[in-house]
């Protein structure tokens, strides 16, 4: 073809000029892959899976199926799903420390219905948003007392008449609204922090543990030794996020060692921009006494004074309770009932069962 006849042609650029070799450079064309070569084998299934089948095997038998961990069976949920999704299982561990039992229960969270009736019967608007009211850790002697931690009673030691925490936005939301009527309802006084100072229930009906104020305090040095641990076990009681303002919760955890067992009994609240707090139940037993010590510790601190606090502290109870200044202090001795002498063998007698 003439360039005369060439040129009366329109020009059209190329689209992908910007991406040709540069001049004198050789591309080398690539081979082209089969179909079969770009499909995984895997991807190779009968039609009714994917619709590809291999060419020239339309009478033979389909391939394998895929290795067991792809494999999943309808009959019950894959094994994939159950790592995602891991299913809880309410537990009960039983442990034996001479003439005492320790048994710590966690199952799952109160049912609405529950929390509603138990929510009227506590004469409170409503309960913390995870409310395990059937956990519980119980210690209790062969003759029938001891003490147990439980989230109702808990509740029970909650003060609605104290004054009411406000969050840190609460007067800029007030002043907001300052004009609507439904600010000036009456509201019936209600403890939205869940602050108890619960320490226990005592058991027993025909002998019980007497409680005796002390000066004595546990001795935290022996708690440091290092002694094996037989049995440990951590159970919460409730935990409120406070409509996203901090978080309200009690926990309970216990471990035993061969010459005594430890128990904390903890209620934290964090209120973001306002304050922090932390009541302590400590219970300490020895096998060769004939009695437990329990402290109660309150300790409190607003924000403000925690400025030379990392921020970053303020979530984690372990830490930030050395800056708290404690507010209470409560040393109480729980003595067994008379006429009963501890077994110094006790803390060789031990067994440990676990059952769900």
């Amino acid at each position: 073809m003439s360039r005369a006849a060439d040129a009366s042609r329109p020009h059209r650029p190329c689209p992908a000029r910007h991406l040709l070799p540069p001049h004198g450079f050789r591309v080398r064309p690539r081979k082209r892959k089969s179909l079969e070569a770009a499909i995984p084998a895997a991807a190779l299934l009968p039609f009714g899976v994917c619709g590809l089948r291999r060419r020239g095997e339309a009478g033979q038998a389909p391939p394998p199926p895929l290795p067991a961990p792809l494999a999943f069976s309808s009959a019950g949920p894959s094994p994939l799903a159950s790592a995602m999704h891991p299913v809880f299982q309410s537990s009960r561990r039983d442990f034996t420390f001479g003439p005492w039992k320790l048994s710590a229960a966690r199952t799952h969270i109160m049912k609405s219905a529950q929390a509603e009736r138990l929510a009227d019967e506590l004469h409170m608007p409503s309960l913390p948003e995870m409310m395990f009211g059937d956990n519980i850790l119980r210690i209790q002697h062969d003759r029938g007392f001891g003490i147990e931690f439980n989230a109702t009673d808990a509740l029970k030691c909650v003060n609605n008449c104290q004054g009411m925490i406000k969050v840190a936005c609460a007067e800029e939301w007030q002043e907001s609204r300052s004009e609507t009527e439904h600010t000036k309802e009456v509201v019936k006084p209600y403890d939205w922090t869940y602050t108890t100072d619960y320490k226990g229930t005592l058991l027993g009906d025909t002998a019980t543990l007497k409680v005796v104020p002390t000066t004595e305090h546990i001795n935290t040095e022996k708690l440091k030794a290092r002694e094996q641990i037989m049995f440990f076990e951590e159970v919460l009681l409730f935990e409120d996020e406070l409509h996203d303002h901090g978080v309200s919760s009690l926990s309970v955890k216990i471990r035993v060692m061969p010459s005594s067992f430890f128990v904390l009994l903890r209620f934290f609240l964090r209120v973001d921009g306002v304050l922090i707090r932390m009541n302590d139940t400590r219970l300490h037993h020895e096998a060769d006494k004939a009695y437990m010590l329990r402290e109660y510790t309150s300790r409190e601190s607003k924000i403000s004074s925690l400025k030379h606090v990392p921020p970053s502290l303020f979530t984690e109870p372990n830490e930030i309770s050395q800056y708290l200044p404690i507010k209470e202090t409560i040393c109480e001795k729980l003595e067994f009932p008379e006429k009963l002498e501890p077994k110094p063998e006790a803390s060789l007698e031990t067994m440990c069962v676990k059952s769900k």
